[in-house]
């Protein structure tokens, strides 16, 4: 196992995109990472169909597609190559690429792509877990507003109330 020939972290989280409310990375990302074509990709796909079901592999629509291009920056020449629409890999579905491709790069890569959604995984998890956090902080802190209001009428009540007092004739001994 060569470290020269690990991609950085960056470079794999830059290709995930959330699409249908999944995390999911594209064929041409993914050609790219293993070192082949793209077409080469899909034809191996194609020749393994039964191993991506649609919760683990599916084609762009349309307006998946075009707004997936609108959101990354890429010149004309690029632009003009994109003749097909791409289809998205999610975790399995990257998952199974593991066991079509066999070269050694294909299997290191895989690897690292696991490793990378594990982490996805884990820092989603994080912060859902912060966002609970945040949700009973601020649920006591309501609380504690309601009390200081009912705090601060009690004392409104008591000072109304002595305020409205008469005078009291005053019983016991005089000097």
């Amino acid at each position: 196992m060569e470290d020269q020939s690990l991609l950085s972290e960056e470079t794999i989280s830059n290709k995930i995109y959330f699409i249908r409310g999944q995390k999911v990375m594209l064929d041409r990302d993914l050609a790219l990472l293993y070192g082949v074509e793209t077409r080469i990709l899909k034809q191996a796909v194609k020749r393994n169909i039964s191993r991506f079901p649609e919760d683990f592999m599916f084609e762009l629509n349309k307006s998946e597609f075009e707004n997936w291009k609108s959101q990354i920056v890429i010149s004309n020449s690029e632009k003009m190559g994109l003749r097909h629409i791409p289809a998205a890999f999610t975790e399995h579905g990257v998952l199974m690429l593991s066991s079509i491709l066999k070269s050694d790069k294909a299997i290191q890569t895989n690897i690292q792509i696991m490793r990378i959604f594990t982490k996805v995984r884990q820092m989603l998890l994080d912060t859902t877990e912060i966002k609970v956090n945040i949700l009973q902080i601020q649920k006591k802190l309501e609380n504690h507003d309601k009390n200081i209001e009912l705090v601060f009428s009690y004392l409104d009540e008591l000072t109304e109330k002595k305020e409205d007092e008469n005078e009291r004739v005053k019983i016991g001994y005089k000097k």
